[in-house]
């Protein structure tokens, strides 16, 4: 098995948190290094667009009345979802730090590691 196979594998046998985490994680490592770029740079754009996609897509899921969440805990993450792309566009502008977007998902990644 390749290790492109056995990553793919893996991915497979993980439990819908465990794939979550991991893509949080992946964002969340290149907002961090993409943060001392500026608000100009290529980096910094790529990474507010992933993290934005991944709560975007995260938002429709907590939409969806397929999603066993409770109510309220759903409502509290599609209201961080809007903050996180208006957070996301201030940082565009330079009027604010990624920093908050940082802590924000490394706040997620830990409620989905417990």
């Amino acid at each position: 098995m390749s290790g492109h196979e056995s990553h793919s594998a893996q991915q497979a046998a993980e439990h819908p948190r465990q794939t979550e985490h991991r893509l949080f994680a992946d964002i969340t490592r290149g907002l961090m290094s993409a943060g001392a770029a500026g608000a100009n740079s290529p980096a910094l754009r790529d990474a507010l667009t992933r993290n934005r996609d991944l709560w975007t897509a995260l938002r429709k899921d907590l939409e969806s009345e397929a999603n066993w969440l409770a109510g309220d805990l759903k409502a509290r993450l599609i209201s961080l979802s809007h903050w996180v792309d208006r957070h996301s566009d201030w940082v565009l502008k330079g009027e604010a730090e990624v920093g908050p977007l940082i802590a924000v998902n490394r706040t997620i990644m830990e409620g989905l590691a417990t």
